[in-house]
């Protein structure tokens, strides 16, 4: 005979389940405070409609062709519950969201965050938001919406995930394809700030588990805590690439990623080309050299896991190459000349 399930002794509410709808509208209140900060007229709705609603400018783009990415910030979020740093991971995401259409000569519209957690922590909800609305101004884009999502038992306490979706728009003959590559075209490097939001579960491993350092010791081989290396904002080239592609100096661009250099910057070339990087041409920061040493990693391992120290490559054609100096150097944009576009079948050789 089956048990007799027991009854509760009094009314059961959501949040007797771990779900607190008052927090939520507290913390919705606020949201709505940050996300009207990046408001522009484009923008037709309120926080907490079912749907965002937003007007296409089409004067801006007379032959609109809308340009989407969505993404996460990945386990290095696990390095911002340890050091409880929740303010720089909202622009970690934007950044990345932002650098992933622009590459293709998209101008950033619009913006919409998922954030999810077993108990909804009002002050850092406030936080990781504030850092979102903070980045979209930045890049001239509204944060028109998302979803905040309480999910008890799914969660441990102090985690949370953070994703993002972003919408751009760019005229059809201004999209950025890389189809106009030619072979002798030279590739442009760009810094990046660290390792972005890619290859942290490696980089935890060995600082972490392998090195046995905390997050806040001072690691004298990359000349700072470990944490703090590791925290880094991904930068925005947004403000780069609109100068670079007025000025049409770029035939490809290419975010680089998950993956590397090795599997991004492929993304951007036509049949019958690939890339040769002159792996002289620039320095390696600190951190990336110490995680190879820490794990003994391969160099290709290295290459296609982290972006060792360039976030962005530009193909800018041979004869264009000039003007595309003089408008980094104008703009105080560091760069490095890292390699060239040569015949092959779609890949990276290093030399």
């Amino acid at each position: 005979m089956a048990p007799i399930p027991a009854k509760s002794s009094g009314p059961i509410s959501y949040a007797d389940a771990g779900v607190d709808i008052s927090a939520a509208d507290r913390s919705k209140d606020k949201i709505k405070l940050l996300a009207r900060r990046t408001f522009n007229k484009n923008v037709l709705s309120e926080i907490g409609s079912f749907g965002g609603l937003f007007g296409l400018d089409l004067s801006k783009f007379p032959d609109p062709v809308l340009v989407s990415s969505a993404d996460g910030v990945g386990t290095k979020l696990k390095v911002a519950f340890e050091l409880g740093i929740h303010h720089t991971v909202g622009g970690d995401l934007v950044n990345h969201c932002v650098n992933d259409i622009a590459v293709q000569g998209a101008t950033p519209l619009f913006f919409l965050d998922y954030l999810a957690m077993g108990k909804l922590e009002g002050n850092v909800v406030e936080k990781i938001v504030t850092g979102l609305s903070d980045a979209c101004k930045a890049n001239g884009c509204a944060l028109i919406g998302g979803e905040t999502a309480q999910m008890p038992g799914f969660y441990q306490p102090g985690d949370y995930d953070l994703a993002g979706f972003i919408v751009g728009a760019v005229s059809k003959d201004r999209i950025i394809t890389g189809e106009k590559t030619q072979v002798g075209d030279v590739l442009f490097g760009l810094p990046s700030t660290g390792l972005h939001t890619n290859g942290y579960s490696l980089a935890r491993k060995l600082l972490f588990e392998v090195a046995g350092y905390t997050a806040d010791q001072y690691v004298g081989a990359i000349k700072e805590k470990t944490g703090a290396a590791l925290m880094k904002t991904h930068r925005s080239y947004l403000g780069i690439i609109r100068k670079l592609h007025a000025a049409d100096c770029v035939s490809g661009m290419a975010h680089i990623t998950g993956g590397g250099i090795t599997e991004n910057l492929p993304r951007v070339l036509p049949k019958g080309m690939g890339a040769h990087i002159d792996l002289t041409s620039w320095q390696v920061p600190p951190l990336f050299t110490h995680l190879q040493e820490l794990g003994q990693v391969e160099q290709d391992e290295m290459f296609r896991t982290f972006n060792m120290g360039i976030g962005l490559i530009c193909v800018v054609p041979a004869d264009k190459v000039k003007k595309a100096k003089a408008i980094l150097n104008r703009a105080n944009e560091r760069f490095h000349v890292i390699g060239r576009v040569v015949r092959g079948d779609r890949k990276v050789s290093y030399a």
